[in-house]
């Protein structure tokens, strides 16, 4: 009687930000994981060793930190001649932390905009002009990644090595932290040591807890999903989580520095295979645009680029 109603393109306002309906929601297309990942180049960093962290500002540049106060943006193009004859990759520009203090970790915001980790301080890198966002008191921010919100995920520790936890900030504002389980139970281990951080594409916080030796992935709210502490077949052989990271299809890669390969794992924490390719001491470690991994080497100082999908 009183015609048709045509369908409608849905938005749901929460907490101030529009969210798309999941009809909406565009899936990335599927990508297997290769039989046999592939090396795709090899470049030198002009770090003598401890090369820390990489992270893709695009698919040809990367941001690596070490063992030193500087912070280089490298190409990660190469031709074979150069490869073959073990040249550096080409610097672009650098940065020096403005304390002289090594930088503990670092990320690239959305707007391709550096961010490192200092003795108590989160710091921007806008037009080589270093800002500082975040100070704190009493805890000493540790690793850091990007969110798809392009809030920030830090890891911190107290300053007298009792306590650990995640904090989420959106600019200098803390949103939220995550420290305890449902039980009170702290959720990583209280050292000092590594414990670097990523976002899965289903918003779980991924953390990598070296001492605990174990990935450590919370939801999105901070309740506990699960624990990852290596292949449950390899009972002989120590796992030492260092860097992570995810990809398109949600999947979770972690360094194992011990066993010098990579861990990849479904979003669900399940085992899916190694990554090797004579890998040597990995420890930083990025996907870039095109889900290709990149691998900073600590002790060879010296950035792969593996095909694994």
């Amino acid at each position: 009687m009183f015609g048709s109603l045509s369908p409608l393109s849905i938005n749901t306002e929460e907490h101030g930000d529009t969210m798309k309906s999941p009809e909406t929601v565009s899936s990335p297309p599927v990508k297997p994981l290769l039989d046999e990942p592939r090396h795709i180049a090899t470049i030198g960093t002009w770090y003598g060793n401890g090369l820390r962290s990489v992270r893709c500002l695009n698919e040809d540049q990367v941001w690596t930190c070490g063992d030193n106060k500087t912070m280089k943006l490298l190409n990660l193009h190469v031709n074979k001649i150069m490869e073959f004859l073990n040249l550096q990759s080409k610097l672009l520009t650098s940065i020096q932390t403005e304390s002289g203090n090594r930088p503990r970790d670092i990320a690239v915001t959305r707007n391709g905009d550096l961010v490192y980790t200092d003795y108590n301080t989160v710091n921007i890198v806008k037009n080589k002009q270093i800002q500082t966002v975040i100070t704190l008191q009493g805890w000493g921010p540790r690793y850091v990644c990007i969110t798809a919100s392009d809030d920030l995920l830090v890891t911190m520790i107290s300053d007298d090595k009792t306590q650990s936890k995640v904090v989420r900030y959106s600019g200098s504002t803390e949103k939220q932290s995550i420290q305890f389980d449902d039980q009170g139970h702290p959720l990583y281990s209280s050292d000092c040591h590594y414990k670097y951080i990523s976002e899965n594409r289903n918003l779980d916080i991924c953390v990598a807890d070296g001492s605990a030796s174990a990935v450590v992935v919370v939801n999105q709210s901070g309740k506990l999903r699960f624990r990852y502490t290596g292949h449950p077949s390899n009972t002989e052989q120590s796992f030492y989580p260092v860097g992570i990271t995810t990809d398109s299809q949600s999947h979770i890669l972690t360094a194992d520095f011990y066993n010098d390969c990579i861990h990849i794992l479904d979003q669900d924490g399940q085992f899916l295979r190694y990554i090797h390719c004579d890998l040597r001491d990995p420890w930083g470690l990025c996907v870039d645009i095109r889900d290709n991994l990149v691998v900073a080497e600590c002790v060879t100082a010296k950035v792969k680029k593996i095909q694994y999908l």
